[in-house]
């Protein structure tokens, strides 16, 4: 086997059907069978199309919205509005990774699924990695990425720092049906400690995810729905949302636990890519981009390696350098606009001032956003 990929996510599936298409042997552990959803926003920045049309997967048969317009709201109400120069689709991640998963197993890429990675380890004498299934099945690749998301028992294994760091946030989503909700708008409504973002899917459908903390699930009983009723409520267009829209799941995807904290992109030898290797807050970018544009390095690092273009250190480098040269930057500006929001009187404040500068949205769109690749 040339390259184990821990997690079948975007980055994972992504960095799979590359790989396989430059003629390496490829697996893909993932934990869940496909199709099923995960806690995330749903909506991709244009800056991908170009790199999934060269793997052969256009997403556009999947019946994308096509989102142009951008809206940020106050915890009071307030509404900042805002062209999106390059632009995005909504489509959700059930639909998404299986559309990728079917494209990968075309491309003769082996999946392992239902599966976990019990350990991990570098065999310098071999210079194989060692991974053990939880099953007992013993596998040794050239090459793994790490595409495994926020957070995993891996982590902890590989002794990543920011795991020993406990994370006030977690994530909520549901699926929704809102008549009336222009398509082509992605909004994001702050309110008490946390912001949710709204935006059109495929068939018809909205995805509503927000982001809060522990404390402000605690502080009303530990229920989703009384704090969504006693703190969510306060924002009219949230209330709004909750009294007008039909809700699609009998209970929420939720998922704990998520991290800002820096991370490295190279790991005991492990390329991390995706949420693995670092996590964009939502307000400030686009984690689903910056997961299908960090599996295009790690294939194009991996693939030198494989071909024997280039030594494993060198890989290693080359991968860490191009991934902070992406993202580096987009993350710290990301963590910096976080701390804006959150608190009610400065999220007003924010939203008030940045709704009369207009040069302001669009210089930080681009600082926290990339290009076409």
């Amino acid at each position: 086997m040339d390259v184990l990929i821990i997690g079948g996510g975007l980055a994972g599936l992504a960095g799979a059907l590359d790989l396989a298409q430059r003629g390496h042997a490829v697996a893909v552990v993932e934990r869940r069978a496909y199709p099923f959803h995960r806690v995330c926003g749903e909506y991709v920045s244009n800056e991908v199309r170009p790199y999934l049309a060269r793997l052969g997967a256009d997403p556009a048969p999947l019946g994308l919205a096509d989102i142009r317009r951008f809206e940020l709201s106050s915890p009071a109400g307030r509404v900042l509005r805002s062209p999106l120069d390059l632009g995005g689709f909504g489509v959700s991640r059930y639909t998404l990774d299986e559309f990728l998963y079917r494209r990968a197993l075309a491309a003769g890429v082996q999946f392992y699924l239902p599966a976990t990675v019990a350990s991990a380890a570098f065999d310098a004498a071999t210079n194989r990695h060692a991974v053990a299934l939880a099953d007992g099945r013993a596998l040794a690749p050239r090459v793994v990425l790490g595409a495994y998301g926020k957070r995993a028992n891996l982590d902890r294994q590989l002794d990543r720092p920011f795991f020993r760091q406990r994370s006030p946030y977690l994530g909520v989503k549901y699926h929704l049906r809102l008549p009336g909700h222009a398509r082509d708008v992605i909004a994001l409504h702050n309110f008490r400690a946390g912001y949710a973002g709204i935006s059109a899917i495929e068939d018809g459908k909205l995805c509503f995810c927000y982001l809060t903390t522990r404390d402000n699930l605690k502080a009303h009983g530990g229920t989703v729905a009384a704090m969504e009723k006693a703190v969510l409520h306060q924002n009219p267009h949230l209330r709004a949302i909750f009294h007008e829209a039909e809700f699609l799941y009998d209970q929420p995807e939720v998922i704990n636990e998520i991290s800002f904290a820096p991370k490295q992109p190279v790991e005991q030898h492990v390329l991390m890519c995706g949420d693995s290797a670092g996590l964009i807050t939502p307000l400030c970018g686009n984690g689903m981009a910056m997961a299908l544009h960090g599996a295009a390095l790690a294939s194009a690092a991996a693939h030198n390696f494989l071909n024997d273009s280039t030594s494993r250190p060198a890989m290693e480098a080359a991968y860490a350098r191009a991934w902070q040269a992406r993202f580096g930057a987009r993350l710290r500006v990301g963590r910096a606009v976080q701390g804006l929001f959150g608190g009610p009187v400065l999220s007003e404040a924010v939203v008030g001032a940045l709704a009369h500068w207009p040069a302001a949205v669009q210089g930080l769109m681009r600082r926290t956003h990339g290009a076409p690749f």
